[in-house]
Order: C-alpha cells, then sequence, then structure tokens
C-alpha cells in the first residue's frame, strides 16, 4: 500500500473513487476499498448498471451487495451509489436496500439517485423491465429521497436536467453533476450543495490542477471517474497540499 499523503481533503473537499465492479468476481472491488481506505481516500462508489457502455458482454457486479460486503469489510470509508436508477428496480426495493445498508455502515452511506436516460434504457430492454415516463420516475424520486432523508441517510441526486435538479433540491439533496465545466458547476453551487464526478487526467500534476478547480467552484466532492491506481490518486492528493490525518 502506498504512503498517502492525506485524507483526500481539500479544504472542505472530498475525494472519492468508483469501485471496479464491471469484472466477473468482487475480489477487486472489495480489494481496492480496502486499500483507498488505507490510503486515506474518503469514499469509495459502485455504478447500478448491467454492463458499461455499449460492451453488453461485459460483466457487471450488483451494486447493493458489492455495498454491503464494502461496508462490512471497512470501518471509516463513506461508501455509496453512483447512482441507483429509479424505474430500474421497484420503488420499495430502492428504499428498502438503503435502509439495509443503514444498518450495515449507518451515517457513512450515500445514497445517490438518478432517473436514468436514453443512454440506459437499453439495460431495461433487454430483460424486459418497463420504462416508465419520465415524470413517473421523477415522483418516484421524490418520494424515495422523502423516505430516505426522513431516516437521516445522505442523499445527492445525479442529473443535470433542470426538472430534475428541481425535485433534487426541493427535497434537500446536494446534485451530483457528471464532468460539467467548472462554470456549470458553480452556477448550481450557487443554488445549494454540488458534487462533481468524471474523468481527471491520467497524470498527477494536472490531476491535482483540476482538484483545485473543483474546489474553487464550490464541490463538495470530487469523484475520479476510473483513476489508474490508488497510487495517482494519493500522489495527485499529496500534489494539492493535503495534511495526512490518517489514523
Amino acid at each position: 500500500t502506498s504512503r498517502a499523503c492525506g485524507s483526500a481533503r481539500l479544504n472542505g473537499v472530498k475525494v472519492g473513487i468508483p469501485l471496479p465492479t464491471f469484472e466477473p468476481t468482487a475480489a477487486a472491488a472489495l480489494a481496492t476499498a480496502r486499500a483507498a481506505e488505507g490510503a486515506g481516500i474518503d469514499g469509495v462508489f459502485v455504478f447500478d448498471h448491467l454492463w458499461r457502455g455499449a460492451r453488453r458482454s461485459r460483466p457487471a457486479l450488483s451494486m447493493y451487495p458489492v455495498l454491503a460486503a464494502v461496508a462490512t469489510g471497512t470501518r471509516r470509508i463513506r461508501l455509496g451509489s453512483l447512482v441507483a436508477r429509479v424505474g430500474f428496480l421497484p420503488d420499495r426495493l430502492i428504499a428498502e436496500s438503503f435502509f439495509s445498508l443503514q444498518e450495515l455502515c449507518g451515517h457513512r452511506l450515500v445514497a445517490a439517485l438518478g432517473i436514468g436516460d436514453a443512454k440506459s434504457v437499453s439495460e431495461n430492454e433487454a430483460y424486459g423491465i418497463a420504462w416508465p415516463a419520465v415524470a413517473e420516475r421523477r415522483a418516484s424520486l421524490a418520494a424515495i429521497l422523502g423516505e430516505l432523508t426522513a431516516r437521516g441517510i445522505e442523499c445527492w441526486v445525479g442529473a443535470t436536467a433542470p426538472a430534475t435538479l428541481e425535485v433534487a433540491r426541493a427535497a434537500g439533496a446536494t446534485v451530483n453533476l457528471w464532468d460539467v465545466d467548472l462554470d456549470r458547476l458553480e452556477a448550481e453551487v450557487a443554488r445549494g450543495p454540488a458534487t462533481w464526478a468524471g474523468p481527471f487526467p491520467a497524470e498527477a500534476r494536472p490531476a491535482a490542477d483540476q482538484l483545485m478547480g473543483l474546489r474553487a467552484a464550490g464541490a463538495t466532492w470530487a469523484i475520479w471517474g476510473w483513476p489508474g491506481s490508488i497510487d495517482l490518486v494519493t500522489e495527485t492528493l499529496c500534489l494539492a497540499g493535503l495534511q495526512d490525518r490518517r489514523d
């Protein structure tokens, strides 16, 4: 395990990474979660997909069991969905799955939800899962957010569409913006808490510059999409001027 330089905090910004779940087994995901915790990274997140992009033959691990395994195999690191898709599972099952995860990891849980888009509808169609109209999915999102926030679960909503962002704001949820530019991020931060997720540069110095730009724009979290290694993330955090606070 590499020596961590810091806690993945930069003036209030937390840094998370997605776990490698487009794999035939959970070994890599669980090992990455443990390594991330040891390196002082703030959070690990799991995608809610059956496959990655158009590669339908590539395996994908189910999100909720992976999060449960991470919850029981770690003690400090935050963990969450990115994002749980309303309309893919019944609303009741989504809510109860997060309630179960809360029992396993308490305040460490982040329930990030979204309503899906044209890129994800093929997953529903492939398995004969009905694809509700967008207004119905937004109504379900609002209802689920109400239940989760009432239980004290931190909620994010992954979206860029104004109508979906309005649902998030009305529920008191943080918005999660995928790979938007800094101007768009600043505009959303002016309306309420916002997190950012997306790709970072493959080298530490430009990645650190990007992280500091996200900090300056007001992001509360930066989720590093597909980092090449834990070492790259920790080197980036060192260059960003973090202080070691590991136990």
